[in-house]
C-alpha cells in the first residue's frame, strides 16, 4: 500500500496526451509524462485492501505486487520498487504501455470509478529505472552446459530466453523477421510503444549471453529435426498470425486486407526497413486521401484505425457487430472482474465513426476494386434485420476479425502429423500442451505463448514464456529456482 489515508485524499490521475490534432501527423508516442511527484501521489493511493485483487488470480495474470512497488514508489525507493516489479515481470516498460490493464479493473477503488493507475506507475517505475541505470545486464557466473533453441521473439520468447539464460543455459533464440520482437515489433504500432524500448531489452539479454538469429523461418530454413538434434531443449513461442475467414462474398476485391499485413508494412516503414518480407504482401497498403472501413471491434482494429487517419485517411469507420456497451458496468455483477463496458480507444478518439450492431453482408465494387462495404443492422442474436440495409463507401477495407493460431507454412508444417493440434469450436488451431509442464507431442519439444492458449494478451504471453523457461530448467537440470 502506499499513504494510509491517500486514496481519500488523491484523486486519480493518468498521463495525458497530446491532441489528436497534433498526434495523427506522426507515429511516435504521445502520452505526456507525469513528473516524479504526480506518480508518486498516484501509487500513495493504494489503500491496505486486505486481500489485493489486483495482483491475481482475477486481475494481473503473472501477479506483480502492486500494492508492495506502489509503497516503494511512494517512498521513492525506486531501486528496490523495480527489483520487486522485475520478480514477476521480465518487461514491465512494454506492459505499462500495451496492457489494458485487468489490474485496474479488480481494484477495490475501481468499486468507485476511481481505481489506482496501476498501469501509469509501471511504466514511469519501468523508465524511472533505466534512467537511474538500475536495468543492466545480469550475466551468470557459471554456465550450466545446457543449450535450448527458442523458436520466435515476441515475448513469450523473449521472457523465456531471459529466464532461461539467467539459469546458466545457453539460449539461442531463431526469428523469422530481421529484427527480434515478434509482434511486439511488427504488429503493435510505433505510436502505442516504440521500438527502442525492444531494442535495449535485447541489448541486455545479449550481455546476459542470448544470441539471437534473425532471418531464419524455422520449417523453412532450417528444419525443428535440425534443431532438436543440436540443442537440449527447444521452445516453440510463434505468435497468433492466421487471421479468420471473414466468409464475405467481395472479399477479394483489390483494396480489401487483413488487418496484420497493413500494420507490419506501417510498422517496417517506420523502422525504414524492406516490406517484401516472408509471409506479408509486398504491395504497398496505403490509406492516404481514402475512406477507410475497418471491420472488427477488438485491439488490432483499433491500431488500423489509429495508423489510417497517420496515413492521411479522409475518414475512418469502424465496424462491431456487438451491441453498443452500456457507459457504466454494474459494479456488484461484474467486480472484479474484465467488464463489458463503453471503452474508446486514443486511436478512436482520433475521429472514427464507430457503427455498433451491424454486419457486414458484401464488400461491393467495380472492375475488381472496392468501392463499398453492404451492411445491415444485427439483432441480439446477431442475425439481420431485414430492410435494415445500407452502403458505406469504401476506397480501403481492412479485416480484423481475430486470429485462429499461427502461421501453417512453417514449424506446423514442418513437424506435421508428429505434432498435437487442437481445434476449437471457432477454427483456431493451437499446439497442445498444457500449463504445468508445457510439453508436446514431440520429444524436447515445448510451446509457450498464442501458439499454445491462442491470441492473447502481452502480459499472458510473458507468464507463459516465464513458465515454460522453469518446465524446461527443471527437466534439464532435476532442480529449478526460477518462480512459478
Amino acid at each position: 500500500m502506499g499513504k494510509v489515508t491517500g486514496f481519500l485524499e488523491i484523486d486519480r490521475q493518468t498521463a495525458k496526451y497530446q491532441p489528436a490534432s497534433d498526434r495523427i501527423r506522426h507515429f511516435r508516442e504521445f502520452t505526456i509524462r507525469m513528473t516524479d511527484q504526480e506518480v508518486q501521489k498516484q501509487a500513495a493511493r493504494c489503500m491496505d485492501c486486505g486481500i489485493p485483487y489486483c495482483h491475481g488470480p482475477t486481475g494481473c495474470p503473472i501477479h506483480n505486487q502492486i500494492p508492495d512497488w506502489n509503497d516503494l514508489v511512494y517512498n521513492e525507493n525506486w531501486e528496490e520498487a523495480i527489483l520487486n516489479l522485475h520478480s514477476t515481470n521480465n518487461f514491465p516498460e512494454f506492459t505499462g504501455r500495451i496492457c489494458p490493464a485487468p489490474c485496474e479493473e479488480a481494484c477495490t477503488l475501481n468499486l468507485e470509478d476511481a481505481p489506482v493507475a496501476i498501469k501509469t506507475v509501471e511504466q514511469a517505475l519501468a523508465d524511472k529505472a533505466y534512467e537511474m541505470g538500475f536495468i543492466v545486464p545480469q550475466p551468470v557466473a557459471k554456465k550450466t552446459g545446457r543449450t535450448v533453441a527458442i523458436i520466435g521473439s515476441g515475448p513469450a520468447g523473449m521472457a523465456a530466453a531471459q529466464q532461461l539464460g539467467r539459469s546458466g543455459h545457453d539460449v539461442h533464440v531463431y526469428e523469422r523477421e530481421s529484427r527480434p520482437g515478434g509482434l511486439l515489433r511488427y504488429g503493435i504500432p510505433d505510436f502505442k510503444m516504440e521500438k527502442h524500448f525492444i531494442d535495449r531489452r535485447i541489448e541486455q539479454m545479449e550481455g546476459e549471453g542470448v544470441t539471437f538469429f534473425c532471418n531464419v523461418h524455422v520449417g523453412v530454413d532450417k528444419t525443428v529435426e535440425e534443431l532438436t538434434a543440436e540443442y537440449d531443449a527447444v521452445l516453440y513461442c510463434g505468435g497468433s498470425e492466421n487471421p479468420r475467414d471473414v466468409g464475405i462474398p467481395g472479399a477479394d476485391l483489390a483494396g480489401v486486407h487483413d488487418a496484420m499485413p497493413y500494420l507490419v508494412q506501417q510498422n517496417k516503414r517506420v523502422a525504414r526497413e524492406a516490406i517484401d518480407s516472408t509471409g506479408w504482401p509486398a504491395a504497398p497498403i496505403l490509406a492516404g486521401g481514402k475512406h477507410v472501413v475497418v471491420i472488427g471491434g477488438g485491439d488490432t482494429a483499433s491500431d488500423c484505425v489509429g495508423t489510417a487517419f497517420r496515413q492521411g485517411a479522409v475518414r475512418v469507420t469502424q465496424l462491431d457487430i456487438r451491441p453498443q456497451p452500456p457507459e457504466k458496468e454494474d459494479k456488484l455483477a461484474v467486480w472484479p472482474y474484465w467488464a463489458t463496458k463503453m471503452r474508446t480507444s486514443s486511436s478512436q478518439a482520433e475521429g472514427a465513426k464507430r457503427e455498433f450492431q451491424v454486419g457486414t453482408i458484401e464488400i461491393v465494387g467495380d472492375n475488381g476494386v472496392v468501392g463499398g462495404v453492404k451492411c445491415c443492422k444485427v439483432d441480439e442474436k446477431r442475425k439481420p434485420i431485414a430492410g435494415s440495409e445500407f452502403v458505406i463507401r469504401a476506397d480501403l477495407v481492412f479485416v480484423a476479425i481475430g486470429f485462429r493460431g499461427p502461421m501453417e507454412n512453417g514449424v506446423l508444417a514442418d513437424l506435421g502429423e508428429k505434432l498435437n493440434i487442437n481445434t476449437d469450436q471457432r477454427g483456431s488451431k493451437n499446439v497442445v500442451a498444457n500449463d504445468k509442464d508445457y510439453k508436446t507431442s514431440v520429444d524436447k519439444f515445448w510451446v509457450a505463448g498464442d501458439v499454445r492458449r491462442g491470441q492473447s494478451l502481452v502480459v499472458w504471453a510473458i507468464r507463459e514464456g516465464r513458465q515454460a523457461a522453469r518446465a524446461i530448467d527443471l527437466e534439464l537440470m532435476g532442480e529449478t529456482d526460477l518462480p512459478l
